[in-house]
């Protein structure tokens, strides 16, 4: 398993060196918490989407809480969890890497607050990529909070590079409480 720097890039493929078939997209978060003991703190609502983009940064399909699937059945959202509460992945997008269209270039990997509450009421935020079959941990880019103002951030991307898949962690900070809001900020980084 590889931490993820911004900026840094792998290729997305088995320890043998074969492409792999299918991953997930799991992204973790808790709310900072007050109060007694650490409890009593304010939920928070992450929102984990991905865009679908052709060669010219044209939009091809999304999916997110409000759109489960892509049109072509190939990503499917795990759908909205609201507050963030709980061990691992809080929502997960799955992606079966050999059914991606042809004309899609890259997969655009984001996060939105949909309340708009910033980035520095959240801790121990991630974004994992993770082999669906063997459950296997490829690689993990995890978000620090601290300061930040923004309440959007464009996490990571996968995408085709000379045939095969790869992964690049963005780490883009952007303000919007949706994908739609934020797709300058996604077209920019690619």
């Amino acid at each position: 398993m590889i931490n993820l720097e911004k900026g840094q890039k792998i290729n997305l493929e088995k320890e043998d060196g074969t492409e792999l078939k299918s991953v997930f997209m799991g992204l973790g978060w808790d709310a900072k918490t007050g109060g007694f003991l650490g409890y009593g703190g304010e939920s928070i609502d992450l929102d984990a989407s991905c865009v679908l983009l052709d060669e010219n940064k044209g939009i091809v399909d999304t999916v997110s809480f409000r759109k489960l699937y892509s049109t072509d059945g190939s990503i499917r959202h795990s759908g909205d969890n609201l507050t963030g509460v709980g061990d691992g992945d809080d929502e997960v997008i799955n992606i079966d890497l050999h059914r991606i269209p042809n004309n899609v270039q890259t997969i655009v990997f984001t996060v939105n607050s949909y309340q708009g509450q910033t980035f520095d009421k959240v801790k121990n935020c991630f974004c994992r990529i993770v082999e669906t079959v063997s459950n296997k941990e490829i690689c993990i880019y995890k978000l620090n909070e601290r300061g930040s103002s923004n309440t959007a951030l464009v996490m990571s991307k996968i995408y085709r590079h000379n045939g095969k898949w790869k992964i690049a962690a963005l780490g883009l900070p952007a303000n919007g409480r949706t994908i739609t809001e934020i797709m300058e900020t996604i077209k920019n980084s690619i």
